[in-house]
Formats: structure tokens, C-alpha cells, sequence
């Protein structure tokens, strides 16, 4: 609950100033006395130097250490064309993967469309039917057409399929046997 009490100046007009119960009884504020840390000087050391000694190595250390750098090198240098060379295959095989795959989709949706137009043919035919005699005819001679299409476009699939994973796998295959014979070598 504030209240608002105005006081007047002849000059400029009068502003409200609040006026709580806070305000009329304000603790009187302490400041706290400071204190200062003693200062201490920390005890100096001299760090000790050891020289190391100038010492000559044995020229057999020499060479078996710079030999050690030259075959460290060589190996660095075949593990990078190797690492080289299997991105190159991994690339390749995804690249046979994806063509084949999309390949492969391709064909279902064509035997699919074939499938589904030949259905659909059916239908009409069936709607145009005088007889059951009739129906019953057409129904069987699409039913044994249908069979044999589905069996040729199966075995159409299966075949793409394998052609698709031989294709993927041959990089791989090779790569590996490439390998293998170097590692013998």
C-alpha cells in the first residue's frame, strides 16, 4: 500500500513520491573494517642446470636408427596406397550397388505394371462376360497365363539379382586377392 504524497515547489509542478513502509524505517548501513593479508616474500631458489653432455653416438646406433626412419617411411607410404586403393574399390562397389539397386527397382515396377494391366484386362473382360461358363474360362486361361508370367519374371529378378551381387562383389574379390598374393610375395 503506497501512498503518494506531493510537494509543492513554486517552479516546477509537483511529482508523487512513494512512500512505504520500507522506506520510513531504513537500518543505518556499517561498512566492515578492511583487512590486509601481511605480506611475506617467498624464499628464492636458484633452479639447478644440467648441462647435458655432448656424447657422440656410436655410428651403428646412427644407422640402425635412420634405417628404422626409411622402413617407418616405406610402410607409410604402402599402407597410404593401400588405404587409397580400398577407397577407390569402396567407391566402386557402391557405385555397382546403387546402379544395380535402382536397376533392380526399375524391374519391379515394370513386372508390377505388367501384372497389374493384366488384371485389370481381366477385369474388363469379366464385366463383358455373357456366362458364367464364360467367367469361369477367362478367369482360368489368366490364371495359367499369369503363371507363367510370374514364373518368368521371377526368374528374371533372381537373375538380375545375382548379376547385380556378382558385379558388386567382383572389386572386392579382386582387391582381396591382390592383396593377398602381395602380402605373399
Amino acid at each position: 500500500m503506497a501512498e503518494t504524497i506531493s510537494t509543492a515547489t513554486p517552479k516546477a509542478k509537483a511529482k508523487p513520491v512513494a512512500v512505504t513502509s520500507e522506506s520510513a524505517f531504513e537500518m543505518p548501513k556499517f561498512e566492515m573494517p578492511k583487512f590486509d593479508m601481511p605480506k611475506f616474500d617467498m624464499p628464492k631458489f636458484d633452479m639447478p642446470k644440467f648441462d647435458m653432455p655432448n656424447v657422440e653416438m656410436p655410428a651403428a646406433f646412427r644407422e640402425l636408427a635412420e634405417k628404422g626412419i626409411a622402413q617407418a617411411k616405406d610402410n607409410y607410404e604402402k599402407i597410404k596406397s593401400a588405404a587409397e586403393q580400398a577407397t577407390a574399390v569402396l567407391e566402386d562397389t557402391y557405385s555397382n550397388a546403387s546402379k544395380g539397386s535402382s536397376d533392380y527397382g526399375l524391374k519391379l515396377i515394370e513386372t508390377a505394371r505388367a501384372n497389374s494391366n493384366a488384371a485389370f484386362d481381366l477385369f474388363g473382360e469379366l464385366l463383358a462376360a455373357k456366362s458364367y461358363a464364360e467367367v469361369v474360362e477367362k478367369t482360368t486361361g489368366y490364371m495359367r497365363t499369369q503363371f507363367d508370367t510370374l514364373t518368368a519374371q521371377a526368374k528374371e529378378l533372381s537373375e538380375h539379382a545375382q548379376k547385380v551381387a556378382t558385379k558388386t562383389a567382383a572389386p572386392i574379390k579382386e582387391t582381396i586377392t591382390t592383396s593377398f598374393n602381395k602380402a605373399a610375395a
